[in-house]
């Protein structure tokens, strides 16, 4: 199994060239490997569907068509790599929509570890609801109390909600390190995920320390889910995908049943978008309630700075980037291959892409995200 924890490791592939560098070339390079040529593509709306979303044109909500035509046929060209699907939504209405490689709007991708903002949303809705107290909620009474569990530590009763959605719990994981004692690979081939990462012995203090955890993530979800008196598929049906009309979503279990809230949800990308646009529009979906502004707000917030010395939240990741030399913030969700789902809040946009370039170049979207969509804004 490929690690989701990756998502953020690797090489970057080569950066490509001005965005109408010579589509022919690109094309010959497929035939030459074997791929079926790119049909050039021209940009056109998306079809209006009954699935929630508002299409419209590019033009109508302020952004020029040309550089989502170039981005979709450098990508189709083959210089992102496999990029599988690109979305564009401005102004709460989609406006750019293209699928590469044989997959299409119907078809459900994985998104890995861009699962783990879902899971921080299902919290903030466990908070919002008052099954959990709030993120200074301990975890372990959640979970069964600390009797049985292996290298016993006191400190591993002062690990909170929080320390989970910070991955900052003190224990001994970290999935971009493969020596790590808690590393996902390790995690995979035990039976029961959850008590596998509690009886991993501390290293630092909660709070002191980050470490990339996915195993943390699938214990936050076995804690919504002890609060919530369901498994956390059957809540997040409920609180979560039922109000955005997402009716295929579909996640997957561990050897004991429980769901992995780490990674590996399948989901079709207009999807994807829904959700980005959720937290754009600071939890309100069709005028509708589903996440508290305080906890869009809270979660998408700096909360701790990573060993790469990037920006976390709450299980979100943020990036600042530029616009004609004009700083712009996002937020975004990330798993390995290339899923993102990222929004800019200043700008009134979300973008969501995925992807099959695991491992080497799961960043490549933002490269077309900064050159492309981006300058799509007038």
């Amino acid at each position: 199994m490929t690690g989701q924890g990756s998502s953020r490791a690797g090489t970057i592939a080569r950066m490509p060239g001005t965005a109408l560098r010579s589509f022919a070339i690109a094309t010959l390079a497929s035939v030459a490997c074997g791929k079926a040529p790119f049909e050039p593509y021209v940009y056109q709306p998306p079809p209006a569907l009954s699935d929630g979303w508002q299409t419209a044109s590019a033009e109508s909500v302020g952004l020029d068509p040309a550089p989502l035509e170039a981005a979709t046929n450098e990508i189709g060209g083959g210089a992102f790599g496999r990029v599988d699907s690109m979305l564009v939504v401005r102004q709460g209405r989609l406006v750019h929509e293209a699928y590469f490689n044989g997959f299409d709007r119907d078809r459900l991708h994985d998104l890995r570890s861009a699962t783990k903002s879902m899971t921080s949303a299902l919290v903030g809705i466990a908070i919002d609801q008052g099954l959990l107290s709030g993120v200074d909620e301990p975890v372990l009474p959640r979970l069964g109390g600390d009797a049985g569990l292996q290298n016993f530590d006191p400190r591993k009763r002062a690990i909170t909600v929080e320390h989970l959605l910070t991955m900052t719990p003190g224990l001994a994981c970290d999935d971009w390190n493969t020596a790590s004692p808690g590393n996902e690979e390790k995690m995979y081939k035990e039976r029961d995920w959850v008590k596998f990462i509690l009886d991993l012995p501390m290293v630092a203090d909660p709070g002191t320390r980050y470490g990339y955890c996915t195993g943390g993530v699938v214990t936050l979800g076995a804690v919504v889910g002890n609060a919530s008196g369901q498994r956390a598929d059957a809540y997040a049906r409920q609180v979560l995908f039922g109000p955005l009309g997402i009716a295929r979503a579909e996640w997957q279990l561990t050897p004991t049943g429980a769901v992995d809230t780490g990674g590996h949800i399948h989901m079709r990308p207009r999807d994807m978008a829904k959700f980005g646009q959720l937290f754009l529009q600071r939890g309100l979906w069709n005028g509708q309630r589903v996440v508290s502004e305080a906890w869009v707000d809270r979660s998408t917030s700096f909360r701790v700075r990573t060993i790469s010395n990037e920006e976390y939240g709450y299980l979100w990741w943020r990036r600042a980037t530029q616009r004609s030399g004009v700083p712009v913030q996002t937020f975004y969700a990330i798993g390995n291959g290339g899923q993102h789902i990222i929004v800019a809040p200043g700008l009134d946009l979300v973008a969501v892409f995925t992807g099959s370039n695991y491992d080497a170049s799961a960043l490549l979207p933002q490269q077309v995200f900064d050159r492309y969509v981006l300058t799509a804004v007038r």
